[in-house]
Formats: C-alpha cells, structure tokens, sequence
C-alpha cells in the first residue's frame, strides 16, 4: 500500500526529530523517548514503525543521504553529457557529503553505523545512487561519452572509488598544503573519474 502524504509527513516529522537527536547528543545517547518527545508522538506510535533507534537512524541516513547524491547530480541538458552528468555529480556529492552534519556527527561520533555498509552489505541509498548512477551511465554511452561497458558494473565501479573518498578524504589532507586540501584532492577524483569512463 503506498503511503498517504499524511504518513509521509508524520514519518518525516518523526525523522526530523532523530536528526536533531542525533545531532546534539549522537546516537548511542539517542532514545526513542527523546525522538517521541521532539517529534510530538507516543513511544508506542515509533514502537509500530520502528523496534530501536538504530532503525530508525538507518530510515534518517536513507532519507538524507538519497537527497544529498539527487542534489549533486546535474540536471538533464542537451549541452551536458551522461559522463558530465556522472562525473560531476560524484564530485559534487563527495564535496557535499563532507560538509553534511549528520554525516560529520556519525564520522566523528558514530562511525561504526556505516561499517555494515562498507564491509557487508549495501544500504537502501547505496542502491539508490547505483540505479541513479547506472541510468546515467547508460544515458552516457547513449551519446558516447562514456566508454561502452557493463552499465551496473560501471556504476558499482565509480561508486567504489568515490566512497572510498567520502570516507577517508580528511585522513589525507593537510589544509595548510596548498597541494593536499580538500579541494586539490576533488581535482583529482574528477581526473581519476573522467580517465575511468572516457571512451
């Protein structure tokens, strides 16, 4: 059955309250007492939809996440490839991802929330961005601006590399390097990423 808007809201009002949870104390402190009480809602009403915190941060990281990668894709264009579109949508997103703050507070509070997600398992919004990803691959060979190939492989390839870079991009930089910030380093994934998928 698809959710009403009334049940879309109510679930992203009950979101907004994990989020802000979570921001302020990370979760481990987060209880569902406290997201109930931000989020205007009994204890039993989040015990229907979600058993734990945990679950309910996993639906938060979808929902954010899944917004932070459609934002960084640029929009559809005659005068930008599928390879523009791929390419500067994974730089932005890298870019994006570091300056998130639900992002940041699990990094730096919580990090072995995303463990599962690089070690075992894909995620709801790691499927999404590779279905995203994929489309535009194809769209990409369709103009042949990307290097004819398996379309899902490509894309679970790229997302690799640049997972590799949201996650451990500030253990490589060194702001007061001028050629080791940040920036520099996002140069080169968009060189490392037009070298992957030039025909």
């Amino acid at each position: 059955m698809t959710p009403t808007r009334h049940n879309r809201s109510d679930n992203d009002a009950v979101l907004d309250a994990v989020r802000d949870c979570v921001l302020a104390v990370g979760v481990r402190r987060t209880t569902l007492t406290d997201v109930a009480r931000r989020a205007g809602v009994s204890r039993m009403t989040l015990y229907r939809r979600w058993p734990d915190v945990r679950s309910l941060v996993g639906d938060l990281m979808t929902r954010e996440w899944i917004a932070v990668a459609a934002g960084a894709i640029p929009e559809r264009s005659s005068d930008v490839t599928g390879r523009e579109r791929v390419v500067g949508g994974l730089v932005a997103g890298v870019r994006a991802f570091g300056g998130h703050p639900l992002f940041r507070k699990i990094v730096d509070v919580d990090p072995e929330l995303l463990l599962p997600y690089v070690l075992d398992r894909r995620g709801a919004s790691q499927v999404a961005l590779l279905d995203m990803l994929a489309d535009t691959v194809r769209e990409g060979h369709a103009d042949g601006s990307v290097r004819t190939g398996h379309p899902e492989r490509q894309a679970r390839s790229v997302l690799l590399i640049v997972q590799s870079f949201t996650l451990s991009l500030r253990t490589m930089t060194d702001e007061d390097d001028p050629d080791l910030t940040s920036e520099a380093f996002l140069a080169e994934l968009r060189d490392i990423l037009e070298r992957t998928l030039t025909p």
